[in-house]
């Protein structure tokens, strides 16, 4: 597995991972058929200003580049603490690694760098959503042990 380092956003940082996570975040929803086209940036842009409405200082929001050796930045990974009844859990919001960069184990890296974060804060849960058409973030995931709780069906007339 590759080695990476998850280093906390700047400012700077941060601004480029929102325009690229909104624009992101806007065709995945396009794309499995969720939202319409027209108006989709937008609906991305109000959830992500409704989740991080104080940016990279958004309490209980942890926002990462993902540093690869003499590769620099590789990608980015944000992940939330919230409380479910009596248990804290996290939720990781966005993970990506930047298409130069793919096929080298830098996912599977951050992963096992943010779990050991999470232990650290005495959280043993962590889950994520992923769109049905990712079949390579699935692959992942699976292979990193997360299993599948539940699935949306939606059916167009």
């Amino acid at each position: 597995m590759s080695v990476v380092s998850l280093v906390p956003m700047n400012e700077r940082a941060f601004r480029a991972f929102l325009h690229a996570a909104v624009e992101n975040y806007a065709e995945e929803n396009v794309s499995s058929g969720r939202w319409l086209a027209d108006g989709a940036r937008e609906r991305s842009q109000a959830s992500f200003a409704q989740l991080l409405p104080q940016g990279p200082a958004t309490p209980d929001h942890h926002l990462f580049e993902i540093v690869a050796g003499d590769a620099g930045v590789v990608g980015s990974l944000w992940y939330g603490v919230y409380t479910e009844g009596e248990q804290r859990q996290v939720h990781v919001y966005d993970v990506l690694v930047h298409p130069a960069h793919r096929r080298r184990g830098y996912a599977a890296a951050a992963f096992a760098a943010m779990e050991a974060q999470v232990r650290a804060l005495g959280i043993d849960r962590i889950g994520l959503h992923v769109f049905a058409h990712n079949t390579g973030a699935q692959a992942l995931y699976a292979r990193l042990g997360y299993l599948t709780v539940s699935h949306n069906l939606v059916k167009s007339l």
